[in-house]
């Protein structure tokens, strides 16, 4: 039988979670993106087979879905929303967790933690970015496409799908802005 606990972050906790998110941008502001993307992959490397809660493995794969974002040569995010999720991964190049990785079940709680902060606040990145892998999925790789009424390249077909997602995403994460007032943003 499991046991279901929930608890809730208030504005003192939250501005908590900022601080630490901020001094791990200072500590990575001069590190390569690729380090910082591998220090992210070595965190869900590290865990591996594990055996984690499964609210925290959730978590953990929507970290996965961050670093696909900034390695994906066909997504390309441009650098200024690159620069977004790349601040979002900082927390994870840090050595010292708020709590220790090796504490069976909570161990990895205060990454669980950041990773929802972070998800929430690229949450549109991450739906156009599962929009493309969809779209892209949708069809088997081909060099060329046929259409109803041209035949264009396989780049063409993704380039032009790119170009809307990352357009919406940009307009959504604007009207967001717009709607929560400009509050304390984490990234």
């Amino acid at each position: 039988m499991g046991l279901r606990v929930s608890f809730e972050l208030d504005d003192d906790d939250l501005r908590h979670f900022r601080l630490i998110m901020r001094e791990s941008r200072k500590t990575v502001s001069r590190s390569a993106p690729e380090d910082i993307v591998a220090s992210a992959n070595a965190l869900l490397n590290n865990i591996g087979t594990q055996k984690i809660p499964r609210f925290i493995r959730e978590r953990l794969d929507k970290l996965a879905v961050m670093i696909q974002m900034l390695t994906d040569h066909e997504w390309r995010l441009p650098h200024k929303d690159s620069s977004r999720v790349l601040n979002a991964l900082a927390y994870f190049t840090e050595p010292e967790d708020l709590i220790p990785d090796h504490i069976p079940g909570l161990g990895f709680l205060d990454d669980a933690i950041m990773i929802e902060l972070v998800v929430r606040e690229l949450k549109h990145e991450i739906e156009a970015y599962c929009d493309f892998c969809d779209f892209r999925n949708a069809r088997k790789p081909r060099r060329r496409i046929k259409t109803s009424s041209t035949d264009i390249t396989r780049e063409q077909w993704l380039d032009g799908r790119r170009q809307d997602l990352q357009s919406r995403m940009r307009r959504r994460r604007k009207r967001s802005k717009e709607k929560d007032g400009g509050g304390a943003p984490l990234l």
